[in-house]
């Protein structure tokens, strides 16, 4: 696990310039590889690779990066891991190939070597994003892993192509020291409070997209970032995974449990294999809880596991944590997360996440992320059960609303999401008594509100847009507005039930865009490796082909991970409703948060280039009353505003610091 930075120019440059230049975007992301440097600059053929080494496999020096191939023609920055690289080896071994050392890295690039990009990135298994030049061909190779674990961000600008783990390492270059703000990008942001692929919040640097690789000639410059985008080549596709696994099904639910079973033992074994102690984090939930339980079958000592606590009893899974570990003899830690900790945490989340990036769980992932990381280097998570197994609440809520939907006139719906929130308010109140059972305890106006202006919406796809959505980005936004829903462009398959859209539209964009950004960046910040099993895509092929009603049975999902976990624990330590892992953003923007947001909302911020401040002024006094629960949305325009701050003034020249050169680079 490391990080990594380079760039091209596609024309000769001046070596010892480009070093200097190199070592900057390095040295902005020294936080993902603490453990070591490693530059290579070819300056004939204007090309700088430059990496920063978290130590986890190979820890001697033939693990070191930019690695190259043993015949000279690949030279490699690498970040991530792969998984199961040691049978790869051996087959690599059998055909005459030699090794230096034992990383998964050198591996990759004999892979690429024997049978090519397309056939190689096939056989690996992994999460890891690359760039690679390839000298026989005269192309930089980049990738990105089959669900986007490990980010990759590409830059256009001034005739130089800039390459990085991260965005902070391209604005470290002095042709990216002034950015402007992607107005499409932003807009996608406000409605959902991250930025789907392959968009960044930078006019001109994209994001390469899960599953894809690409190929760029250094002789002919690309003629926009936008282009790299659409040149990238698939080399793994979730729907493919999803429409083949729905054609063919396992033929019962114990094949399919097995099935299941199998492919998660076997990933979390291949995820302990490191050289330095693996932990988990154990949230109480049923995906996290099923990973630390696996993994302490697999364990001759206990594991390492972390947890948040909340003050704050609804959104609290640690004693139910607490109990797990004592169930299975994990040796247990966990973090209270504060409105304190939060308000230190402020000045650090733009810096932490380089775009802006509004998931409220951002705070208590950076803090298990600091807890464990005082322990260990590398820990296992639970990410990925919701979206391969139907574990979302807002699943049931959907198909609920699309009963509704049918039933209810779409005129009348559109009437209650435009009426003034007092008049819903009162009918809220009346209708209390006779609504079903399992909607009475969530009614209030603003959800009713909420759920008349989904149910206005024809088709399917745009009310879970709808649900999805924190803003509609011309309600806020104060400039012109040229935004495409992520949701409603997406090409699926046509074979997909209600529930199976949801999970794959998810897959597709949710969880590569918003939580796995945030699990690499929080974790990433702090040095530590974060590896997640149920992200194996032999683990997703096996639950795209369960039988339905093992994924989501119309009422309660992840059905299958229940069952398996029902075989290692008794049912009262897990079996409850999904709760989340966020901050109550509501209570504290009126308490604690309340005078930083105001300084926000009601002062001459940056936000006020860009949103409205009399619909962000009049949402804050709604939210401040009491009147209306407006958090995740203001929580959204905080973080952009806290980024804008950050990351929209010029960046210091990197041309006209001349340090002394320290550490090696790579010859010619």
């Amino acid at each position: 696990m490391c990080g990594f930075a380079g760039f091209t120019t596609f024309a000769p440059f001046e070596k010892r310039q480009a070093t200097v230049t190199l070592r900057a975007m390095c040295d902005s992301i020294r936080h993902r590889g603490p453990d070591g440097e490693g530059l290579f600059v070819d300056a004939d053929r204007g090309v700088a690779l430059g990496h920063r080494r978290l130590s986890i496999v190979d820890l001697s020096e033939t693990g070191n990066q930019p690695m190259e191939s043993p015949g000279g023609r690949f030279c490699a920055i690498f970040n991530g891991e792969i998984y199961g690289y040691l049978s790869i080896r051996q087959e690599l071994l059998a055909k005459g190939i030699s090794f230096r050392g034992t990383s998964d890295t050198e591996v990759l690039l004999a892979a690429l070597e024997t049978w090519g990009v397309q056939a190689a990135l096939e056989r690996l298994n992994g999460m890891y994003a690359f760039a690679i030049l390839d000298r026989q061909t005269n192309r930089m190779i980049f990738a990105r892993d089959r669900l986007g674990k490990k980010p990759l961000y590409l830059g256009l600008q001034n005739g130089t192509l800039f390459f990085g783990s991260e965005l902070k390492a391209l604005r470290a270059h002095d042709d990216f020291a002034v950015a402007d703000v992607d107005q499409e990008a932003l807009g996608q942001f406000v409605r959902y409070g991250y930025i789907p692929a392959p968009r960044t919040i930078y006019r001109g640097v994209v994001k390469l997209t899960a599953g894809t690789f690409l190929e760029v000639d250094l002789s002919r410059p690309p003629a926009s970032a936008e282009q790299l985008a659409h040149s990238s080549q698939r080399f793994w596709s979730c729907e493919d995974v999803a429409a083949n696994g729905l054609a063919s099904p396992y033929r019962d639910d114990q094949t399919a449990l097995n099935a299941i079973e199998d492919a998660l033992t076997v990933a979390v074994a291949e995820r302990m294999i490191a050289d330095v102690p693996v932990g988990t984090f154990l949230s109480g939930g049923i995906d996290s809880t099923l990973v630390a339980t696996i993994m302490q079958s697999l364990s001759d000592t206990p594991v390492t596991s972390f947890t948040v606590r909340f003050d704050d009893e609804a959104t609290n899974e640690a004693d139910f944590a607490a109990a797990i570990a004592r169930h299975i003899g994990t040796d247990h830690h966990e973090v209270t997360a504060t409105p304190k900790m939060a308000l230190d945490l402020m000045d650090q989340l733009p810096h932490v996440y380089d775009e802006p990036f509004a998931d409220p769980s951002q705070v208590p992932t950076l803090l298990v992320s600091q807890l464990a990381r005082s322990h260990l280097k590398v820990a296992m998570s639970g990410d990925g059960g919701d979206e391969s197994f139907g574990g979302y609440a807002r699943y049931p809520r959907m198909l609920l609303f699309e009963k509704l939907g049918r039933k209810m006139p779409r005129g009348l719906a559109r009437a209650l999401s435009n009426a003034p929130i007092g008049l819903v308010n009162v009918l809220t109140t009346v209708l209390h008594p006779f609504a079903p059972g399992r909607l009475r305890g969530e009614l209030s106006a603003d959800r009713i509100s909420k759920l008349a202006s989904i149910i206005s919406h024809r088709e399917f796809r745009q009310r879970y847009d709808n649900f999805c959505s924190l803003w509609d980005p011309e309600d806020v936004l104060s400039g012109k507005v040229n935004e495409r829903s992520a949701f409603l462009s997406q090409v699926l398959p046509g074979n997909l039930g209600r529930a199976d859209e949801m999970m794959l539209l998810d897959s597709l964009i949710y969880l590569p865009e918003d939580i796995l950004v945030k699990v690499d960046r929080a974790s990433m910040s702090v040095g530590l490796e974060a590896r997640a099993p149920l992200l194996d895509h032999r683990v997703v092929s096996a639950a795209w082909r369960s039988p339905a009603s093992l994924r989501f049975d119309g009422k309660r999902g992840k059905v299958a991970l229940h069952r398996l976990l029902e075989k290692r624990l008794p049912t009262s330590l897990f079996d409850r409703p999904k709760q989340g892992f966020g901050i109550p953003v509501n209570d504290w923007l009126r308490g604690p948060l309340k005078d930083r947001a105001a300084a926000m909302f009601e002062g001459d911020s940056g936000l006020n280039r860009y949103f409205d401040p009399s619909e962000l002024r009049q949402r804050w006094n709604e939210h401040l009353s009491g009147e209306r629960n407006w958090g995740a949305h203001l929580w959204s325009a905080m973080m952009f505003g806290c980024w804008h701050e950050t990351w929209m003034q010029p960046m210091p020249n990197v041309a006209s610091q001349t340090p002394a050169l320290q550490g090696s680079a790579h010859p010619n």
